[in-house]
């Protein structure tokens, strides 16, 4: 068994949320109800909101925007940074409410973003992004919007997400891009299964990421892990229902940057369609995936609990007849368990021009119905060390 440490960044990510959490006593307080926020549910406080954050950013201090028990009817909101207060914690002890009409949010990319700041934290409460109406139109195959990510942070710097709810998001729950140094913690994710394109956290471009202590229920991918990230740290995540945590997908472009330095441990997969997963599209790319630790994890009747997939098309839609450039190496999958809920439990389908290496299993037991499970390789080279079952094709 390989000993593993936390990075270090991850103990610096820790002593730095107890300080912010421990500081706020002699922080400049904003409360939003000072600003004309009213907490009926009914009464658009938008502009409250956002004379709170100008008020906050403005601030030489540090600060804090607090938002009282009550229900907050926001619309569409950017949080612009360059601000003077070094820190900033908005705590909030009520629920932040979309529209109803998923019209006004579905026009807009994001519901409640932030773009460009350093040192936010976001400590508590509920975001209600009202997402059902939109999955039923989408359902309906109906001219839908897109829809919004509920919460989104770009090209910013020490974040810290503790304790937060994200219910029915209409797109992507939580997104992290461009960013450095992102503590996501005790947050809690809910949506319907079959919601469509509602990850639950999803990272790319970013470094020093970590989410720990997370429970995602959604109708997409648990966590995706897209390009450009570096140095992820998953820990004690439950996943179902939901696509499982996956990396990618990869090959969207040509000249697309790589994953790397990612450890995933101790998750629990509860009747997700994945498990742990690695997909990309067939397609020319410089991209790539290295340095991938899977450790520790309990599968619960999961569809497909290992698998690397460079052929990905889903619905077999506008899949070109090529092969994935994507490069995958030293991904190891160690202490996995559990039971498959169909007879490939560990599925392994590289490229033939890029045929993955270093892919390395151990102590792996997989059943299926109580039964031996199988395994699946093409264009894959690696090894098995102690016990694996099913038996390994590598």
């Amino acid at each position: 068994m390989m000993k593993l440490t936390r990075p270090f960044h991850g103990i610096i990510l820790i002593l730095f949320v107890m300080l912010a959490i421990n500081s706020t006593s002699a922080t400049t307080k904003y409360n939003v109800l000072s600003f004309g926020a009213k907490p009926n549910g009914k009464t658009d406080s938008t502009k409250a909101f956002l004379m709170a954050w100008e008020a906050a950013c403005s601030s030489a201090d540090s600060t804090m925007i607090y938002v009282p028990k009550g229900r907050y009817f926001l619309g569409s909101m950017a949080f612009k940074g360059g601000c003077k207060s070094p820190q900033i914690t908005i705590r909030i002890d009520g629920t932040l409410v979309a529209p109803q009409d998923y019209r006004v949010l579905g026009k807009s990319t994001d519901w409640l973003s932030f773009e460009g700041v350093n040192g936010v934290s976001i400590l508590g409460g509920a975001l209600d992004a009202k997402g059902p109406s939109l999955w039923a139109c989408k359902a309906s195959h109906s001219n839908c919007p897109s829809g919004a990510t509920t919460l989104s942070f770009t090209n910013s710097k020490n974040i810290r997400i503790r304790r937060l709810l994200s219910l029915n998001s209409q797109m992507f729950h939580i997104v992290i891009n461009g960013c450095e140094n992102v503590h996501v913690q005790g947050v809690r994710i809910i949506a319907a299964g079959d919601s469509p394109n509602t990850d639950g956290i999803h990272v790319q471009l970013s470094k020093n990421v970590n989410i720990i202590k997370c429970a995602i229920k959604t109708g997409d991918d648990c966590i995706s892990i897209g390009p450009g990230t570096k140095n992820l740290w998953v820990e004690q995540v439950t996943c179902g229902p939901g696509h499982g945590i996956s990396i990618g997908s990869l090959a969207k472009d040509l000249k697309e940057e790589g994953v790397q330095n990612v450890t995933i441990r101790k998750t629990t997969f509860m009747g997700t369609q994945n498990g742990l997963r690695i997909k990309s599209w067939a397609r020319p790319s410089t991209g790539f995936v290295q340095g991938v630790r899977f450790l520790d994890s309990l599968m619960r009747n999961v569809q497909n609990p290992i698998v690397i997939d460079q052929n990905y098309c889903p619905h077999n839609l506008n899949c070109p007849n090529q092969v994935s450039g994507i490069k995958i190496k030293d991904i190891i999958y160690e202490g996995i368990r559990g039971t498959s809920s169909t007879v490939v439990a560990i599925k392994f389908d590289c490229s033939p021009k890029n045929p993955c290496t270093g892919i390395r299993l151990q102590n792996v037991n997989l059943s299926y119905l109580n039964k031996p499970a199988q395994s699946s390789c093409s264009n894959v080279r690696g090894k098995a060390l102690n016990l694996v079952r099913p038996e390994s094709c590598l």
